[in-house]
């Protein structure tokens, strides 16, 4: 996400297992830059979300992406999810 100088990643979710969820959100930009935030998804009915911190961009947004990746409890879990951004389209016309 972008708002002026700034870019971030955000993901939203709804955890309906009824058990907690774990989330790591990476946002990677140019040069190497990552920034990596864990979040604790509870169960509950309504959306939530996982964001990195806003950081002054370096770039178009079509220099970042961005992965979350979302795992059940426990330290040998397994990864229930993994979504990453696309670039963005080219302006048409």
């Amino acid at each position: 996400m972008t708002d002026g100088r700034d870019t971030w990643a955000r993901s939203s979710y709804r955890n309906t297992t009824g058990g907690e969820l774990r989330s790591v959100l990476t946002l990677m930009g140019p040069g190497g830059r990552t920034v990596e935030v864990r979040c604790t998804v509870d169960a509950q009915e309504e959306p939530g979300v996982c964001e990195t911190p806003r950081r002054s961009s370096r770039g178009g947004p079509d220099a970042y992406t961005a992965v979350a990746e979302y795992a059940g409890e426990g330290a040998v879990a397994p990864l229930l999810l993994r979504a990453g951004s696309d670039p963005a389209s080219p302006a048409a016309g």
